[in-house]
């Protein structure tokens, strides 16, 4: 049985303690940064390492491959992808072709990861920032209003799933507001909740059949004072899953992140139990992933039902006309020369 945590690795190659950890921990899912990838053979290896080491058929690999700064696979090896303001822009101009090109461009992203052995792409982003919030989203935002960014990212969550990528939409139920990165810095928001359903969880609300999302490190006051959304029950159940409505496989954002306090083991008990089906722990420290994969329950009966449903993704695989969508993405990068 598959553990409801997903762990970071070390670096480009698993070691001995590192396999034999994922052989007796078995998390349901692995995701990589850039200290994991040197080249496309290296990184073939080491996702099929991992899935000989967990030993399961289904088995979530997840990376950051948004386009713009938040994006692992880079050139000479890789693609190069634009934010997802390029694709905003374009939308002012022209709503058509920048729904066409966001989703031929998530295609072509979801046949550079299946290549690769990955399956889950950690995006779109579907926060909506509003004048004065903190630029950790910025130029990763898809616009302004919550209509064009659940447009947008429809788009790229239904691009990717054509190539048998697994979307996770993020970070529910919406960071665009706030005015700290919840990576450095516990975000409080105080928006009242009748301007957070009109504009951040409205595109969540939009996009609630997505299979798989992210939750935010915030505190939204209107909701639970005392508690970031990603460790708030009140939040999990009567947002997340009330008013938004988002009946998919939920996971935490990274463990590590400095908008959470306690230790590593504490911080992954207090996201589970508030509602997350999975705890991400993103540091590729052993002796942390030790320490949590002792901690974490099996994944089983709801959850695991999530889990099956977002797995159901993989088998897809749309055809889809490459050079069309090659062309698409060149004219977007020349306008952001």
């Amino acid at each position: 049985m598959l553990s409801a945590f997903i762990a970071g690795l070390a670096g480009a190659q698993l070691d001995a303690r590192e396999a034999a950890l994922l052989r007796a921990a078995r998390p349901c899912g692995v995701i990589l940064f850039a200290r994991n990838i040197e080249n496309p053979e290296q990184v073939r290896r080491l996702t099929g390492d991992v899935r000989a080491a967990i030993g399961a058929d289904d088995l979530l690999v997840l990376i950051d491959q948004e386009g713009g700064r938040v994006q692992r696979l880079r050139p000479p090896h890789w693609r190069a992808l634009p934010p997802a303001a390029a694709y905003a822009r374009l939308y002012q101009r022209d709503r058509q072709a920048a729904l066409r090109s966001a989703r031929l461009a998530a295609r072509l992203t979801a046949a550079d990861l299946s290549a690769l052995g990955i399956n889950t792409d950690c995006a779109p982003v579907l926060d909506v920032p509003v004048p004065g919030s903190h630029d950790v989203i910025g130029d990763r935002a898809y616009g302004s209003t919550p209509d064009q960014v659940a447009a947008l990212g429809r788009v790229v969550a239904e691009g990717f799933m054509a190539g048998g990528v697994l979307p996770v939409i993020k970070h529910i139920p919406g960071h665009g507001r706030a005015t700290k990165d919840s990576h450095h810095d516990l975000p409080v928001v105080t928006a009242s909740r009748s301007d957070l359903e009109a504009n951040d969880f409205a595109p969540f609300r939009a996009l609630a059949g997505m299979p798989a999302a992210m939750t935010a490190h915030v505190v939204f006051t209107a909701i639970d004072a005392d508690a970031p959304a990603s460790t708030s029950a009140r939040v999990t159940a009567d947002i997340i899953r009330g008013a938004i409505g988002f009946d998919g496989l939920l996971m935490s954002d990274d463990l590590g992140m400095r908008a959470l306090s306690g230790t590593i083991v504490e911080r992954a008990q207090a996201v589970l139990a508030a509602g997350s089906d999975l705890a991400l722990l993103c540091s590729g420290d052993i002796a942390e992933t030790e320490s949590v994969a002792g901690v974490v329950p099996p994944l089983q009966g709801p959850a695991q039902a999530r889990f099956a449903n977002a797995c159901a993704v993989f088998g897809q695989q749309n055809t889809f006309d490459v050079a069309e969508a090659e062309a698409c993405l060149g004219e977007v990068l020349r306008g952001l020369a």
